[in-house]
């Protein structure tokens, strides 16, 4: 078996694989902030397929989020009318985008290539998101990663491939007729 098969393979079940070492990592997330930079990706298979490359300009972050339902705080006066009696948010984005855009407020010289799920225990969901600095010559000079350039503030804007499914737009012909070029735009135009 290859290399990154095996890892692959390793982390289809990473409780029962790896052992010690996941109590051991869970332990020591709890403890650590909510963004850890790391020096290299905890599941390197997945890190190479979305892109990561171990060169100058490739950051890779860890973003620990809460878990459970995304509830809004509500100040004041608990009067309110009907419409605002909601305590819950109802986002239309999952948690791995919530933590690329978190990454990406907290560095804002950084762009969000891509990010992967790393773990979960009861309170919290791990992700690494990897970053590109996309003023350093290497990635200038880079032809697969100089695009980058092009796409200033691109999580923000639902262009990371969690944020593109999360507008539907894995999708193509027949059944996703009104998710281009968005559900908004296309709710605009029917409703006139």
């Amino acid at each position: 078996m290859k290399f990154y098969q095996s890892i692959r393979k390793l982390w289809q079940q990473p409780k029962q694989n790896l052992g010690d070492i996941w109590q051991k990592r869970l332990v020591e997330w709890r403890k650590e902030a909510s963004t850890v930079k790391v020096e290299r990706p905890t599941r390197l298979d997945r890190a190479r397929s979305l892109g990561y490359r171990a060169k100058e300009g490739i950051i890779v972050f860890r973003q620990k989020i809460p878990r459970g339902g995304k509830k809004k705080q509500v100040f004041g006066r608990r009067g309110r009318r009907p419409k605002r009696y909601g305590q819950k948010l109802v986002l239309d984005k999952n948690y791995q985008q919530v933590a690329e855009e978190r990454v990406a407020k907290k560095h804002p010289n950084l762009e969000v290539l891509n990010s992967y799920y790393v773990a979960k225990d009861g309170k919290y969901t791990w992700y690494e998101v990897i970053t590109i600095d996309w003023a350093h010559p290497a990635i200038r000079k880079d032809k697969n990663l100089k695009w980058i350039v092009n796409q200033p503030g691109r999580v923000f804007r639902g262009l990371t491939s969690i944020g593109k499914k999360s507008r539907g737009l894995r999708h193509k012909g027949k059944g996703a007729e009104k998710l281009r070029p968005s559900r908004r735009s296309n709710t605009k135009r029917r409703n006139l």
